[in-house]
């Protein structure tokens, strides 16, 4: 039978693909290891600052 469907789709855990869409969303990524897990703090005098939740690493 022509069109069976067994064609098998690629395995994909899903994983880059959140992380471009967390990217897209944003805007952002880490300067130090490229994540796209980045979270926007405040600071004191209320600046604005970011945190990667991947590294660990700050910058405003």
């Amino acid at each position: 039978m022509a069109g069976s469907g067994s064609e098998e789709a690629p395995d994909r855990s899903g994983a880059a693909d959140a992380v471009d869409t967390a990217r897209a969303r944003t805007g952002l990524s880490c300067p130090s290891c490229g994540s796209a897990h980045v979270a926007q703090v405040l600071g004191d005098n209320g600046g604005v600052s970011y945190v990667c939740t991947s590294c660990g690493h700050s910058w405003s």
